[in-house]
């Protein structure tokens, strides 16, 4: 039977912006086969929407609180998401 899909969106606060934190989890999300995508924000957070199984979206957010070496994560809030997402794992626009 397959595992449970769920959609999530997060949003990453702290030093997260020009850290390649965006390049880290497009490869990170593809690497654990999620959709979705990720972007900065104006204020300085990070924020994305993951796609996928259950567990695969677990272990993504888990990922996000370290983040990749030169970020430092404050904290990840998350909320459940719905809607029309990509097929894919992309990079979005700063908004």
């Amino acid at each position: 039977m397959d595992e449970k899909q769920v959609a999530v969106r997060a949003q990453i606060t702290g030093r997260v912006q020009g850290v390649w934190y965006r390049g880290w989890a497009e490869q990170q999300a593809n690497e654990l086969g999620l959709f979705g995508w990720v972007r900065n924000r104006k204020e300085g957070s990070v924020e994305a929407l993951f796609i996928g199984p259950q567990t695969a979206v677990d272990e993504m957010l888990r990922l996000c609180e370290d983040g990749p070496d030169h970020a430092v994560v404050e904290k990840v809030g998350t909320e459940t998401a719905q809607g029309l997402a990509p097929r894919r794992f992309e990079i979005k626009p700063t908004v």
